[in-house]
């Protein structure tokens, strides 16, 4: 009696106006079918709220996987520029101009609107970064640059708003480096599950050598020209490319490489490996040039290539130098291999009296053979063994800073330092290893009170008390990575590996 036809409209609450009773009722209408007139479907101040520009962005890169998106640079507005200021961590460093979050946030809306504006007519500068030297562990230096803050909210809105909703549909399903929604130990998994399920008898375990400082910048505005076509912002990024680096009180022009510690860095790297490596190994898989099977997981620059057999293993090593350096990269000779691992590694190193099968480093993780319960293969991940007295060390150090602290305080300190290092290196197989840690960490500990004085006489039971209350357990807190990795992509696959 009541049902819906396709001519009705919908139901209203209505109401009495006030006027004589002749007089038009006055009712709420039902919403337009077209499009609505907010630019966002979300109110809040946030990433959440997702510009519909974006979505259309994202819908025309599937439609049309061929075609030169003409017309972006509208979604760098004031809006998306705001979100991009509150998306920036409040206590980072500033850059050459000296301007903190904080500062910036005096005139928030004027300063937002003056760089909106000068974007848009074409006459904003990029700032050169500030360049800070880290130590590494094997004795270098990794040059990081701090952009200016206007630098950043710029990247950030340029990131957001148009770089990551073009290529996160064009990228591979092995990418995983400064990616959303794929983190670490995603690409921890599925190198777990292919070297468990699949036919893996050789492991090449790669590193590009100064990936960041040797990108060529004719050919990454190259790869961009495939989708974008809008050159107003082609522009704005060679600027941020061109900006240089301020060192010691003198500028340098760069030349070759991204911004290493920009914003737009990231995806700018991805964006050119993607080129370089990923659709090239596609190619040469689909071309059938690998008789056995062959699989790729690449964190950045980092990345292992699996295979069934050795001769295309060492085939692949070489084509892939060449590849290379057509782009002005070049493997790194010390932290690149090639080694035996797989469920035969053992048995065929028997054979030639060798020892144990070698062992790969990868994200942090020394993936080793191992044998399960029922005597099969497994693949077991410890954590490695320099990163760990690395991170000992620096616990050591801060620690004797601290020495004359409240104990509960420096107590309840290194339990959340002990939590965030859990967080990452607690996965299946590790537990021995974080045992050791736990037990090292706490002997280190009691070193630091007893030197607090000739008199301290801190004893194992107070210190065991203190741990119990402050420390985690040391324990697995990740699933099996077979588990997680076909959970996450079981209605992704339907059936088909996530490597291909």
């Amino acid at each position: 009696m009541h049902e819906m036809e396709e001519s009705d409209r919908g139901i209203v609450a209505k109401r009495t106006a006030n006027k004589e009773p002749s007089a038009e009722l006055s009712e709420r209408r039902p919403l337009p079918k077209g499009n609505p007139q907010y630019p966002t479907t979300h109110h809040a101040q946030k990433w959440a709220r997702v510009h519909q520009g974006i979505e259309r962005i994202r819908e025309f890169v599937k439609r049309k996987p061929k075609e030169k998106l003409t017309t972006l640079l509208h979604h760098i507005n004031e809006e998306s520029l705001k979100a991009a200021y509150f998306a920036l961590k409040r206590d980072s460093a500033p850059g050459v101009d000296k301007m903190t979050w904080k500062a910036y946030r005096a005139d928030l809306d004027h300063r937002i609107e003056d760089l909106c504006e000068r974007v848009h007519r074409g006459t904003f500068r990029a700032t050169p970064s500030r360049r800070v030297n880290i130590p590494k562990p094997d004795g270098g230096t990794r040059p990081l640059g701090i952009a200016a803050l206007e630098d950043k909210i710029v990247q950030t809105a340029m990131v957001k708003c148009i770089l990551e909703p073009i290529y996160e549909h064009e990228f591979c399903g092995f990418s995983y480096g400064f990616r959303a929604g794929r983190s670490a130990h995603d690409a921890l998994d599925a190198l777990a599950y292919v070297i468990e399920r699949r036919r893996v008898n050789c492991v090449v375990d790669a590193d590009i050598r100064k990936f960041f400082d040797r990108v060529d910048q004719r050919w990454l505005m190259r790869f961009l020209r495939h989708r974008i076509g809008d050159e107003r912002v082609l522009r704005i990024i060679m600027k941020f490319l061109k900006a240089g680096v301020m060192e010691d009180g003198s500028w340098r022009e760069s030349e070759q490489g991204t911004p290493q510690g920009a914003v737009i860095s990231p995806i700018l790297a991805n964006l050119y490996l993607h080129y370089v490596l990923d659709l090239w190994f596609k190619v040469q898989r689909k071309s059938q040039k690998f008789g056995g099977e062959a699989y790729i997981v690449r964190y950045a620059d980092d990345f292992v290539v699996c295979f069934q057999y050795k001769e295309e293993a060492e085939r692949f090593l070489q084509d892939l130098q060449i590849r290379l350096e057509k782009f002005g990269l070049c493997l790194h000779p010390d932290k690149t291999r090639l080694i035996r691992f797989g469920r035969f590694a053992e048995r065929d190193r028997r054979k030639r009296g060798a020892g144990r099968p070698e062992t790969f480093d990868f994200l942090g993780f020394t993936h080793y053979c191992r044998k399960t319960r029922k005597g099969k293969f497994g693949l077991g991940r410890k954590p490695i063994a320099k990163r760990m007295a690395r991170f000992l060390k620096r616990i050591r150090e801060q620690l004797i800073r601290r020495m004359h602290q409240p104990v509960h305080e420096t107590g309840k300190w290194l339990g959340q330092v002990l939590n965030g290092w859990l967080n990452y290196y607690a996965v299946p197989t590790s537990t021995p290893y974080l045992k050791r840690c736990y037990a090292r960490l706490r002997w280190i500990w009691l070193q630091v009170l007893r030197r607090r004085s000739q008199k301290d006489r801190t004893k194992w039971e107070q210190l065991n008390a203190l741990t119990e209350r402050y420390w985690p357990k040391p324990k697995v807190r990740h699933t099996w990575p077979d588990t997680r990795f076909t959970v996450m992509h079981a209605s992704a696959t339907q059936g088909r590996s996530r490597m291909r």
